[in-house]
């Protein structure tokens, strides 16, 4: 007959043993009372699970198949609604990127649409005569302007634009007009109508601003009204003319000069580079034609 063992003979995994198979036998003797007393269905029994040796290095992460299988299923969910959020992330980022393109196309085409295109300053009275023409000075009969000089179909078009208002003077146009040459030192006014050039030089409006590039036109009388332009024909290549403004001053050296009809308009025309156009009556007290003298910014 073996010798019974005391309990301080055991290993703790034959104690563990021993305490799971009296917890499967007493669990057993349940299950027998209970389909005895009829309180028990039977069903297909699962596979069993052999459970792992105890103590040994599989027993510490056993799980039952059931929750092995939960596991899976949740482990499987969670990849799954990962994979989603990070679609969604994607679509997201695709959703901003794409509006940052259309608001940038969105602001391309209303920033074309507003666009003015860009303006070459053209002379806004150019279609007749060139200014500064008037009758010749006659003792005892008042001054005034030549309209026999213009075609008498254009004379309507030409009071059109002497009813034009006049703009204001920026402070980039020309104030002061300086020609040490021939002793020139006069007020520049904008505009060259018949009351404007009573004031002084007049600036052809539309004409360009000093420093600018163009061609800046400038006319006055040479017999009438102080006679500012009287020896404008005495000027020779290299001599300065100095055009002040508000705030700086330009200076322009003569080219040359021309005597033209008086509806030669094409000479003010825009220019390239940065031009003067000087013009004037001649001959002196005839005043049947112009002067022209031209220079460039120096």
């Amino acid at each position: 007959m073996p010798r019974r063992r005391a309990i301080e003979d055991y290993s703790a995994s034959e104690l563990r043993q021993l305490l799971m198979e009296k917890s499967r036998a007493e669990r057993e003797a349940r299950l027998e009372a209970y389909r005895k007393a009829g309180r028990v269905i039977e069903t297909a029994q699962p596979e069993a699970q052999e459970a792992p040796e105890p103590g040994s290095e599989v027993e510490e992460g056993y799980l039952p198949r059931s929750n092995r299988s939960k596991r899976r299923r949740r482990s499987g969910l969670d990849n799954f609604l990962f994979a989603v959020e990070i679609i969604a992330i994607v679509g997201l980022l695709f959703i901003i990127f794409n509006g940052v393109n259309l608001l940038r196309d969105l602001n391309q085409q209303v920033a074309s649409a507003i666009e003015q295109p860009t303006l070459t300053p053209t002379p806004l009275i150019t279609a007749v005569v060139l200014p500064g023409g008037h009758v010749p000075p006659v003792a005892g009969q008042e001054n005034r302007f030549n309209e026999a000089e213009i075609p008498e179909h254009l004379r309507p078009l030409m009071q059109s634009y002497a009813n034009l208002p006049v703009p204001t003077q920026s402070p980039q146009q020309a104030r002061q007009i300086q020609i040490p040459a021939i002793g020139v030192n006069a007020p520049v006014v904008l505009g060259d109508g018949w009351e404007q050039l009573k004031k002084g030089v007049g600036q052809h409006i539309g004409t360009a601003n000093p420093g600018d590039e163009g061609n800046l036109v400038l006319s006055a009388h040479n017999d009438i009204f102080s006679e500012i332009f009287r020896d404008l024909d005495k000027l020779k290549e290299g001599d300065e003319v100095i055009i002040i403004t508000q705030d700086r001053s330009f200076t322009y050296l003569i080219t040359g000069s021309q005597i033209v009809e008086p509806t030669r308009v094409d000479l003010l025309a825009h220019t390239s580079d940065s031009t003067i156009t000087l013009i004037s009556c001649y001959p002196y007290l005839v005043d049947n034609k112009r002067i022209v003298v031209q220079g460039i910014l120096q």
